[in-house]
Order: structure tokens, then C-alpha cells, then sequence
């Protein structure tokens, strides 16, 4: 029963959502059209809102099948999010929220559970959340993100690798605390994790798409430690898609430097 309401509420913001945006291009400056887009965008904010909720209560569910369900729908709700900048905005007014702030609950439960599928879930809504959200990235490092990920990095087979280094760029992408701490730790901890981000990368046998995870990974790292005192290496001037697309850029140029040896 309460999954077919899950899946209604989906629905039905989905439906705002395209509805939200019909009206916003397309009604007429006039005070009616204001009114309107007013009521759908309260609409459209209570679904934010509720589907936060939801998925925030499943996560510290006492029961595993319930802990697994609330990361596994929250990347199908991040991607309708990312759909629009109208829902990116009304998803970062939520973050403001303490009792509806995703990245703080990820770390309190899902990434100290021990099996895979949790923890790769959790991984994935932390790298969206950050993408999205700038704050998530400070709200991570309140949580020790880096020193947390780089723990996972190592205890993990290759899938959930992939997609900790994936979570490791986007906490790192806009956030120069979040780079000057995984800057410490290659000279002061977590070397293991540091290596075996190394290994990968020189490693040609290794599945490309890792390798480049690995890339980016270290050109944030390095980024900052040859910069200190600049903004982040990919940040501030350009939008999170062509931040990430440079970013992309630079790690290949890295492999491609690597593949030459």
C-alpha cells in the first residue's frame, strides 16, 4: 500500500514539474499568470519536500529492505530534480532545512552499513547531492566526508570503487576544504587508499572508465595542492555539467600522459 503511494507522489511530481515549467515559458506577465505560478510552485515544493521525507525515514528504518529502498529511489528523484534549474532551486531551499538535509543522514547510517548495495547507493545521492547543491559539499565536510570515503575506497570491490571515486570528485568538484583535506592526506594518512588510486589508474588491464574515475579523482587532489590559495581548480566560472566536462578532459590528458610509459 504505501508503495503505490510512493509511486504516486512520483507521479504526481513529475507531473507538477512538467507542468511547472509549461507555465513559467509560456503564461502571460499578468497578475492571473503570477497567481498561478505561485500555487504550482507551493505544489511543487510540497512534493520536494514529502519525497525528502520519505526517503529520509526509509533510510533509518530499522529494517534492511526499508534502508536499501530509501537510497535506491533517491537517484530516480535527484535526476527529476536535475531536469530543471526551478527544481534544483526548490530542492536547495529544502537543504536548508536541517530535518530535511539528505547528505547528514547518508553519513550517520547508510555509509556504516556493511553491505555493498546500501553503501554504493548512499555513495551515488551523496555525488548528486553535491552536484546539485553546493552546501551538501560543506555539510559533508562537517561530516568528515573525505576521511570517510577514503576508508571505504580500499574494503570495497571494483563497482562500489567506481562509484566512491565518483562521490570523492563531487565533494571535492566546488569545495576548497573538502580539497585541502584530501591534500593532507596524501602526505599524512589514508596513503593506502591514495595508492591504490594509482595502482588503478597505471594499471592498462584496469576497465577505462575506473581508470578515469581515478583521474579525476587526482587532478582535484593535485589541483589543490598547486594551488592553495585560488579557487577550486574546476570551479566558480563555470556550471557543474562544463565543470565536470573539463574535469573529464584533464584526467584523459592524465592517462594519456601515463599510457606513453
Amino acid at each position: 500500500m504505501r508503495e503505490d503511494s510512493e509511486d504516486e507522489r512520483s507521479r504526481a511530481f513529475a507531473v507538477c514539474r512538467r507542468y511547472f515549467l509549461n507555465v513559467n515559458v509560456n503564461s502571460p506577465a499578468t497578475a492571473v499568470g503570477d497567481l498561478v505560478n505561485s500555487l504550482i510552485t507551493q505544489r511543487v515544493y510540497r512534493e520536494v519536500t514529502l519525497a525528502l521525507r520519505s526517503g529520509l525515514r526509509d533510510v533509518c528504518a530499522e529494517f534492511s529492505f526499508l534502508r536499501v529502498r530509501g537510497p535506491s529511489l533517491a537517484p530516480q528523484f535527484l535526476r527529476s530534480v536535475a531536469e530543471s534549474d526551478s527544481t534544483i532551486n526548490l530542492f536547495s531551499q529544502a537543504q536548508s532545512i536541517p530535518e530535511l538535509q539528505v547528505v547528514p543522514v547518508l553519513f550517520q547510517h547508510s555509509l556504516k552499513e556493511a553491505e555493498d548495495e546500501i553503501v554504493s547507493l548512499a555513495l551515488r545521492v551523496l555525488e548528486g547531492c553535491c552536484l546539485l547543491h553546493r552546501d551538501s559539499a560543506v555539510l559533508a565536510h562537517q561530516h568528515k566526508a573525505i576521511q570517510v570515503l577514503m576508508n571505504i575506497l580500499p574494503t570495497r570491490g571494483v563497482v562500489e570503487q567506481g562509484v566512491c571515486l565518483d562521490a570523492l570528485t563531487a565533494i571535492m568538484l566546488d569545495s576548497s576544504a573538502n580539497q585541502m583535506v584530501c591534500s593532507a592526506s596524501l602526505t599524512l594518512s589514508a596513503l593506502n587508499s591514495i595508492e591504490e588510486v594509482a595502482e588503478l589508474i597505471r594499471d592498462k588491464q584496469v576497465d577505462e572508465n575506473l581508470r578515469l574515475k581515478g583521474g579525476e579523482f587526482c587532478c582535484c587532489s593535485v589541483g589543490h595542492v598547486n594551488g592553495r590559495d585560488r579557487p577550486p581548480q574546476f570551479g566558480s566560472t563555470l556550471d557543474p555539467e562544463q565543470r565536470l566536462t573539463a574535469l573529464h578532459i584533464q584526467a584523459r590528458r592524465v592517462l594519456e600522459s601515463l599510457d606513453l610509459y
